[in-house]
């Protein structure tokens, strides 16, 4: 973990150079051909900057320990969410699901038992995300599982720009000094978590802990919170990480 929030902090400095660098670099042809197609520039109004909203649910918290089990992608702009173009898979993880993973995230022994291996959809997924910010919600799951996991099927890793929808929270109601005030008080903090922060935009309660409901969830997300808090033409460098 402290590897990858390491690198985290260098790439961020300019990810445009950091994708062109690995495009040169990479010896896979998938990731290659990812690196190597086009981003919005950092001050893209968000406006204008194509969206993928990503999630997955694994079988724990530890990317060393745990695997991804689905995977949920809806390809969404500010204005619009085309339901078409989604794409969900369930994967069959290297090591066998326990009961609590399965008490969690509702995919059982029997749905994995034909599944691909990440590896066998990877590229689909990569061809999906190219081109587009991809939106999550924590990147601390999506950013370290799916490194590591392409990093054990392809020989490097897989690292990229995100908007994070529960860092711009956490902006609005954690960072605040009302929020500073609120924990002098003995206050509980304000939650962050994906449903908590949906209502309080009045966005509808979905059932949660699904790859491809939580993407879309999230996707929903983001277009409230530029709704409220920025503007159109606030530039993609100011929340993108």
């Amino acid at each position: 973990m402290h590897g990858i929030r390491l690198r985290q902090k260098v790439v961020q400095a300019n990810w445009l150079d950091y994708m062109a660098e690995r495009a040169e670099l990479s010896n896979n042809s998938a990731l290659k051909q990812f690196y190597a197609t086009p981003l919005p520039s950092p001050d893209t109004p968000i406006s204008q900057v194509p969206m993928v909203a990503l999630d997955m649910e694994t079988t724990g918290l530890d990317e060393r320990r745990h695997a991804i089990v689905s995977i949920g992608v809806v390809p969404f702009t500010l204005d619009r969410i085309p339901l078409a173009q989604r794409r969900y898979w369930v994967l069959k993880p290297p090591r066998p699901l326990d009961e609590a993973s399965i008490a969690y995230h509702h995919i059982t022994h029997s749905e994995i038992a034909s599944a691909p291996d990440l590896d066998d959809v990877l590229d689909d997924l990569l061809a999906v995300l190219a081109g587009r910010v991809v939106v999550v919600h924590f990147r601390n799951i999506e950013r370290p599982f799916l490194d590591a996991a392409v990093k054990a099927r392809r020989g490097e890793g897989l690292l990229f720009p995100m908007i994070d929808t529960m860092s711009l929270e956490a902006r609005m109601h954690r960072q605040t000094l009302w929020a500073r005030f609120r924990r002098w008080l003995g206050q509980p903090p304000v939650s962050i978590r994906l449903n908590a922060s949906r209502e309080r935009y009045s966005l509808p309660a979905y059932q949660g802990h699904h790859a491809l409901v939580d993407a879309l969830a999230t996707a929903e997300l983001l277009q409230a919170q530029v709704s409220y808090h920025y503007t159109k033409e606030t530039p993609l460098s100011d929340i993108w990480v």
